[in-house]
């Protein structure tokens, strides 16, 4: 596991783009309720750039964020198959 941490640490410019984007997507997957007007979708996004670097500092220092948002995206997609083939099967829950 430090080999993965060490990696991100040498790799600062990818690691932070990685927390960028996936911190993005499960914002427009699990928050996002409706479409906001530009500017308030551009300071949205200026916040969580800023709040990355904050999680790039947590990643730094040891803590394993890149992979709890790896875990967390691949739960929401194990999620999404889930209802896919409740929705083909017929017995969607409400």
């Amino acid at each position: 596991m430090s080999v993965i941490n060490e990696w991100f640490g040498n790799h600062i410019y990818i690691t932070y783009l990685l927390i960028f984007i996936f911190m993005s997507y499960v914002y427009n997957k699990v928050f996002r309720t409706r479409k906001l007007p530009i500017l308030k979708t551009a300071l949205i996004y200026v916040l969580m750039a800023i709040g990355s670097i904050m999680l790039l500092g947590f990643q730094l220092v040891g803590l394993p964020i890149v992979l709890c948002l790896t875990v967390a995206i691949s739960l929401m997609f194990l999620v999404r198959i889930r209802y896919f083939f409740e929705k083909r099967s017929g017995n969607r829950p409400t």
